[in-house]
């Protein structure tokens, strides 16, 4: 059992906090029981667990025969993330898809998030995905890397469960063109309310930053433009509840034929 937190492999886990890290390595933490076991079950490539008998009585993932290592409940806290930690904590591969690995459903919905900042936003709207039966995310000039202890946490696990690709606008616009998915995008500029658009058909919508909204690039490739009716006084709405209405109105006038 490790107790010392200078011991090489603590101080590595707790490196990969920083991007810089993770990129370089192409490694990143999973932590928590339910997190681990959605990775398991999408084949993620785990080195090691890191386990704390102190925080969870029984190792509930030994029938997976995983490099494991047990710490103390000091140690376990210092590499944590969460206020209240399980006493799960894995070393993971990094997974990078591309554009051309989406698998699409013969009626698919996508999300495209450009210039995503907030992990937890982010996190936020990978559950709302899954919930919604998303075919997949795409993420354009971002801010934060996918692999962000907080997106993790904030999706409870469903970056594993989701596709999420990183890519151009570019590249995301000609994607959308080859299978004919039409672009929605959110802006106040609208002159049509979400609901009022046929969200029915092949459709990814597309949602800004809160402070600037979609950039010009982003507007200027759209096929139509949409929006959520607000009060005055306000301008906008978190980025992952906006994302969720827009998300649910076209589940909803798709009949949930997905879920």
């Amino acid at each position: 059992m490790i107790i010392s937190f200078h011991n090489d492999r603590i101080s590595h886990i707790v490196k990969l906090a920083k991007p810089r890290a993770r990129s370089q390595q192409g490694l990143f933490v999973i932590e928590g029981e339910r997190e681990l076991e959605l990775a398991l079950q999408q084949e993620y490539a785990i080195q090691e667990l890191f386990y704390c008998p102190e925080l969870s009585a029984n190792n509930k993932f030994a029938s997976h025969h995983l490099l494991t290592t047990e710490v103390s409940a000091n140690v376990f806290k210092k590499m944590a993330y969460k206020e209240k930690p399980d006493g799960y904590l894995a070393l993971a591969k990094m997974v990078k898809k591309e554009l051309r690995d989406i698998k699409l459903s013969a009626n698919p919905l996508v999300i495209i998030l450009e210039t995503v900042e907030k992990p937890g936003n982010l996190g936020a709207i990978l559950r709302t995905a899954y919930a919604a039966s998303v075919d997949a995310i795409i993420i354009t000039d971002p801010q934060t890397d996918v692999y962000n202890p907080n997106v993790i946490r904030a999706s409870m696990g469903h970056l594993f469960t989701n596709q999420v690709v990183v890519a151009s606008i570019t590249d995301t616009r000609k994607w959308l063109e080859q299978n004919k998915i039409k672009s929605y995008g959110a802006t106040t500029k609208a002159k049509k309310y979400y609901h009022q658009a046929n969200l029915k058909k092949p459709s990814a919508i597309v949602m800004g930053t809160e402070a600037t909204g979609l950039s010009p690039k982003w507007l200027e490739r759209l096929d139509y433009e949409i929006k959520i009716p607000m009060q005055a006084g306000i301008d906008s709405l978190n980025v992952s509840v906006s994302t969720a209405i827009i998300t649910y109105e076209a589940a909803r006038q798709r009949n949930f034929v997905d879920f």
